[in-house]
């Protein structure tokens, strides 16, 4: 469903980041959640295209063999793995935080609270007018396991995060075993029944988009708490573990490992992609939709990881850093672009404005999203050279330090480092 943005950055854009890393690598660490914004963008619009989404039933509108194949490149590349990726990011940025409140000398917890409770209400709203979907509010929730557990060593860090991983799949395993096709059969008809009416009330006025909004929250958020959830913490401890040992700060050191995390990544990971996306070929077979998500939710940490560690390498190459200049711009502001994203979905898709729900198939919807990415993009980069600070970010940054930033950025400073 969905993910975060980058709302743990380091507060000085010009001077040496606190883990040690250069301005340079940092912008890896940008572009690498720019990165994980496209993919972000790509699973969720399929929610905002399609009331059919991830509920067990064939969308109309997704039956020929061209949408078919779309919403099979979704399901095995993009689906379950790149908010793992903005999670380790949540938690490597965590680590920022920490650093630059002790250089500071100020209390990092009584701050980093502000914080999540900032985000938290900003997720809310988010939930309530845009899309039901929201993540930010989870990651509040989980932002805020972590501050009470940001003591503990690396060693029951990474125990909890494997826990997390098998408990939630093996729980998610259980329950493919307890359905049959039966049973499928009677929640498939009460489905389309869902999905009529929520296509007409989004379709309606800007006010039932609330009320269908906090319609489906009420309906979808056990699936957060026990899909989303238990995996991100885990993805979490994995980056504040990270973050603690300065691995991305010194990406460039560590490229043997990185190969074998891309290696080892592809190796467990795309087996378990493969067995979530086939169900997407049947169209309707909601058990195995279930099977399949129980299998992924065991591999697709290690697909993200993958992903991470692919990306990293490509942005050490010549034609790499071409792409770290195009996508960090959009990481450094990515709780702006995740709400963006959202707000561009809500006024296409829903009554806020073109009203194309339920309109068009799952491969029109990635040139949408594409589009909107790109528009994210060239935005961003516009942005960050004029302000140190995304919109949003800005605001969350204010609520933190209980403080007025400045939001212009200073003529001596560079387009590359502006932080939240």
């Amino acid at each position: 469903m969905t993910s975060t943005p980058k709302d743990m950055a380091p507060p000085n854009p010009s001077a040496q980041n606190p883990d040690g890393a250069s301005n340079e690598r940092q912008q890896m660490v940008d572009a690498l959640r720019g990165f994980a914004l496209l993919g972000i963008l790509v699973v969720n619009i399929a929610s905002f295209a399609s009331t059919y989404y991830g509920i067990g039933i064939p969308d109309p509108m997704g039956v020929s063999l061209a949408d078919r194949c779309a919403s099979f490149v979704r399901a095995f590349v993009f689906e379950n793995k790149f908010y793992l990726l903005f999670s380790f990011l949540f938690g490597y940025s965590f680590t920022l935080q920490m650093r630059a409140a002790e250089r500071e000398g100020n209390a990092f917890a009584p701050r980093m609270a502000r914080r999540l409770v900032g985000l938290w209400v900003i997720g809310v709203v988010h939930a309530a007018l845009l899309y039901y979907g929201d993540i930010l509010t989870t990651y509040a929730v989980l932002g805020a396991v972590l501050l009470v557990l940001r003591r503990r060593g690396d060693v029951f860090m990474a125990c909890a995060a494997i826990a997390l991983v098998l408990l939630t799949s093996l729980l998610w395993a259980a329950v493919g075993q307890m359905y049959t096709h039966a049973d499928m059969l009677m929640a498939t008809q009460a489905a389309y029944a869902e999905a009529a009416a929520a296509l007409a009330a989004y379709r309606a006025t800007p006010a039932m988009v609330v009320v269908q909004h906090l319609r489906d929250i009420s309906q979808t958020w056990w699936i957060t708490g026990l899909v989303q959830a238990p995996e991100a913490l885990a993805m979490f401890f994995a980056g504040f573990i990270a973050g603690r040992r300065g691995l991305l700060a010194h990406v460039e050191v560590h490229r043997t490992l990185l190969r074998r995390v891309l290696l080892w990544g592809l190796a467990i990971g795309l087996p378990g992609a493969l067995a979530d996306a086939l169900p997407t070929l049947r169209l309707n077979d909601a058990v195995r939709d279930i099977q399949g998500l129980a299998i992924t939710l065991l591999t697709a940490p290690f697909l993200s990881a993958a992903y991470a560690a692919g990306m990293l390498l490509v942005f050490q190459s010549a034609r790499g850093r071409v792409l770290v200049q195009l996508l960090a711009p959009a990481g450094r502001m990515a709780l702006s672009n995740y709400l963006l994203q959202s707000l561009a979905c809500a006024w296409i898709f829903l009554a806020y404005r073109l009203r194309w729900i339920g309109m068009i198939g799952p491969l029109a919807t990635f040139a949408v999203a594409f589009a909107i990415f790109a528009g994210n993009v060239v935005l961003s980069r516009w942005w960050m050279r004029r302000f140190a600070y995304g919109p949003a970010e800005w605001l969350l940054r204010a609520f933190t330090k209980l403080q007025r930033p400045p939001l212009r950025r200073r003529p001596a400073d560079q387009c590359g480092g502006a932080a939240s």
